[in-house]
């Protein structure tokens, strides 16, 4: 683990370094406490400790009687030392280092005991200098430098105190040795290190030791380790837990379960068994488990309970998780943490808070704990608060601390944050990092920094995993509106080897295919979920059915949702937005009565969607629709929050109840956001409510805005009013920030290719057939009737410039475009828009496929839209 300095962050202050822990200091113990010293010879301890020249000096003692007083004294050291590790007190055991270095006679024992005491406190360089100090170091001194700077974190110089006793030739390892430099070997990574010394072992004849086979176990996979297991001429509980250990590791639950029952012939399992078993047990084998430990007297182990704790905190049973906390008679702050991992884990974030503050003395281990809790449940914001916190009290940070700092950068998602916590990750040599690189690359493409994350992309190192970062890299794609970069990026990987298709990739591979209508790549991969054995994964399913309803293939989905094995509540809200997205009411409201009537549990997705399929059904269900948003707290425990206010008030507006909607925004119980807004000013423009919306406007323009949407409807609002001067000082606030608005397009898939339109787009290959076909088409509809409705254009040119621009409109280019290459004149011609339509191009597309004679289907962020002989399917209304 990599420890980091710690400096300013977040443009914070320079942070001071953290007051000093004040802790006891370790008083001089009355006689009564110390039955082996006599009052004259804690005198004389004290006067040394005191550093005042007595009874211990340089010279060699003249009599027996001072020999006995050095001898007792040194006696007194040896317990002060023991004393002075236990409550971690430096100054005592600085003390007695001072007087170590007074004494003439041979003083290798004590110096040993300075040498653990010292690396115990975390002194590696004191207790460097005491070995320096010993005129003759004998093999438990290198043994106890080896062991100390193993555990401290400090391998490679553990390693190097080995080679120097080797080297020098005068001092044979032991048994004990060879177990702390394997420990190094191991913990290093040292693999071909550590067989040279599994070599030296054998020559050395120290094979019949059992503890070291059990380290010599330690270094090798499960296989390797069996073998030598299988050699021991003797084994105790250690070597049975060991190899147990290291199936578990491997994740070979089976045979280590197997290894448990032959175990339990010959040896009593102990604390450690059980509780590395629970880490890889199934719920019926973790019960089992928790049955042996009542029966064979384990409950009480601290371990244990601990261990019982997150097997049932992985299983979502929180009953059970907090009677195993109120029956254990001792905790400590681990068990606490593990509390803390439990409570986060069944989204409690409170209760997670309350635990974490009971903890007496807070380290790294509780610290991160709290803070992967709030990344997992979606504050950002508060698990940066947190590291800052662990940056002002010196608070030592591990790469895992880095990994959820940057996570939440990830979550809160903003530039500026993100760049500071990662130039804090390069600076202390941490962004090399495999679990921080891979951290690092996702939080570019959650924070706009997609020129960042491909440059690390492409310079990703060979021996860390790509297909983590190939994933990462979709992801991000996709979320920042490149879904053609996506698609090459899978195609490129793929063929390259660098990506490895499961789950997780597979369904990023499906939602591109979805945002971008790709319905025959995804058919493809529909076929390699099949042929693999995927398709039993649920998220795989709902991916599916997303895909499908996306791509106009609205019976495949339903096919997909019928034909797996289980549902989820995301597979049942899934089946509910196919259904919206097509905007069938009717068919939403009837998968809801099935929903109820097989006792599942909505969420607050599944009522925002059951709420907004009001809109798309008949006018007479309004009641039901109003009686269901208010008997949501009531009823199913949940909360209307913005996006219910939302749907509510959109379906009150789609039904011309204006002023209900209006009263309903003004009555939340918090203060509308401009989403809530935007709803009821958008029924406004569609049923001609000019007063109302002038009032919604000048709502949304008094509310600062929060994302780049809101600031473009603000500035919009402006360009509608010809407050021209407004709008761009909208447009200049919204660029200081950071932020950018994804241009507007239209495409169409022809050929298993993409082919893009913005608007008054020259760059497509084909550009002057199109422009020519639009030209025809243009003629066409206005000669049928179709009339130019320049008030959709919110730019400061003249009107014959206005009309231009709007004939010119990436709906019209990829619809011409889908016209003039449609091979089959019976399929309908299929545009795929990343915005809301605008009014003239929905027009227009009704013209077209009267011209044309065919059947159009358009795909905008309000669902589809079905033109037939001049009419939509959304009846004006969207």
């Amino acid at each position: 683990m990599a420890t980091v300095n710690h400096h300013c962050l977040l443009n914070l202050p320079h942070i001071p370094p953290p007051p000093p822990i004040n802790r006891p200091k370790l008083p001089l113990l009355p006689p009564s406490s110390l039955p082996s010293l006599s009052l004259s010879r804690l005198s004389s301890l004290s006067a040394s400790l005191s550093l005042s020249p007595a009874t211990i000096h340089k010279r060699s003692p003249s009599s027996s009687f001072e020999r006995e007083e050095i001898e007792s004294a040194v006696d007194g050291f040896f317990y002060l030392l023991r004393l002075s590790s236990q409550h971690h007190d430096v100054e005592v055991t600085r003390a007695v280092h001072a007087s170590f270095l007074k004494l003439s006679e041979e003083k290798t024992k004590l110096g040993n005991a300075l040498i653990s005491t010292y690396l115990k406190l975390g002194l590696p360089r004191d207790a460097l200098l005491v070995f320096a100090s010993l005129s003759s170091p004998s093999v438990v001194s290198y043994t106890a430098l080896i062991s100390g700077f193993s555990r401290l974190n400090l391998e490679i110089k553990a390693l190097k105190v080995f080679f120097k006793m080797r080297s020098e030739g005068l001092i044979e390892p032991n048994e004990y040795t060879f177990v702390a430099v394997l420990n190094a070997c191991v913990r290093s990574g040292r693999f071909s290190l550590g067989v040279q010394i599994h070599g030296l072992i054998v020559k050395s004849g120290f094979l019949d030791s059992v503890f070291v086979c059990n380290s010599v176990m330690s270094l090798y996979s499960s296989g390797d380790a069996r073998k030598v297991f299988d050699e021991m001429p003797e084994r105790d509980v250690a070597s049975w837990n060991t190899l147990i250990s290291s199936l578990v590791k491997e994740g070979l639950f089976g045979e280590a379960f197997g290894l448990f029952c032959e175990m339990n012939r010959v040896e009593e399992a102990d604390s450690f068994t059980v509780s590395t078993l629970l880490s890889a047990s199934d719920l019926m084998r973790g019960r089992e488990l928790h049955g042996r430990v009542i029966r064979v007297g384990l409950r009480q182990e601290l371990s244990v309970s601990n261990a019982l704790i997150g097997f049932y905190a992985k299983y979502g049973d929180v009953r059970k998780v907090e009677t195993l906390y109120e029956m254990m008679s001792v905790r400590d702050g681990f068990t606490l943490t593990e509390m803390i991992t439990a409570y986060m884990a069944f989204g409690m974030v409170d209760l997670a808070v309350e635990m974490f503050e009971k903890i007496p003395e807070k380290n790294t281990i509780s610290y991160n704990a709290l803070m992967a809790g709030f990344c997992r449940n979606g504050y950002g914001s508060k698990a940066l608060k947190l590291f800052i916190e662990m940056l002002l009290r010196g608070v030592e940070l591990t790469d895992f601390s880095l990994t959820s700092a940057v996570d939440a950068c990830g979550l809160v998602a903003e530039k500026k944050v993100s760049e500071q916590v990662h130039g804090f990750c390069v600076k202390f040599g941490c962004a090399t990092n495999p679990c921080i690189q891979t951290a690092l690359l996702d939080m570019c493409t959650r924070c706009e920094r997609m020129t960042d994350a491909e440059e690390m992309f492409e310079q990703w190192p060979c021996n860390l995993n790509s297909s983590k970062a190939t994933t990462s890299m979709l992801g991000g794609y996709f979320r920042n509106g490149l879904p053609e970069k996506a698609l090459s990026l899978f195609y490129r990987t793929l063929k390259e080897e660098k990506l490895v298709l499961d789950e997780v990739s597979l369904t990023l591979a499906l939602a591109v295919c979805g945002t971008l209508g790709f319905v025959e790549m995804g058919d493809q991969i529909h076929g390699y979920a099949l042929k693999d054995g995927f398709f039993n994964d649920i998220g795989l399913g709902n991916s599916l059915i997303s895909m499908y309803s996306k791509c106009f293939r609205f019976s495949d989905a339903v096919k997909v949702f019928n034909t797996m094995r289980e549902h989820d509540l995301v597979s049942w809200n899934s089946l509910l937005s196919c259904y919206i997205l097509q905007r069938n009411g009717d068919e939403a409201l009837a998968i809801w009565l099935r929903m109820n009537k097989e006792g599942i549990k909505p969420d607050t997705i599944t009522l925002a969607l059951v709420i907004s399929s009001y809109r798309y059904t008949e006018s007479d269900k309004i009641s039901t629709c109003r009686d269901l948003f208010r008997s949501m707290e009531t009823v199913y425990n949940i909360s209307p929050t913005t996006e219910h206010y939302t749907a509510f008030v959109r379906v009150l507006g789609h039904w011309g109840l204006l002023e209900e909607a209006e009263e309903t925004v003004n009555s939340m119980p918090f203060h509308p956001e401009v989403s809530v807004l935007r709803a009821l000013l958008d029924s406004c423009r569609v049923h001609s409510n000019a007063s109302m919306a002038k009032r919604v406007a000048k709502l949304i323009l008094s509310a600062k805005p929060d994302n780049p949407s809101e600031y473009i409807l603000k500035s919009n609002i402006y360009s509608a009013s010809g407050l021209w001067h407004r709008s761009e000082t909208i447009r200049e606030e919204m660029r200081e920030r950071g932020y950018r608005k994804h241009p507007s397009r239209s495409w169409i898939v022809h050929g298993n290719a993409i082919h893009s339109f913005h608007a008054r787009d020259t760059s497509h290959p084909e550009e002057k057939d199109v422009y020519s076909g639009l030209e025809i088409l243009i003629m066409e509809c206005l000669k049928a009737g179709y009339e130019p409705n320049t008030e959709f254009v919110l730019q400061e040119v003249d009107e014959l410039t206005k009309k231009s621009f709007l004939f010119h409109h990436s709906a019209k280019l990829a619809l011409t475009y889908g016209i003039l290459t449609a091979k089959n004149q019976r399929e309908p011609v299929r545009v795929v828009k990343n915005v809301m339509v605008c009014g003239d191009c929905h027009e227009f597309y009704k013209y077209v496929s009267v011209v044309v004679k065919r059947e159009v289907v358009l795909r905008d962020s309000s669902g589809f839209h079905r033109f037939v002989n001049g009419k939509c399917s959304c009846k004006d209304l969207w």
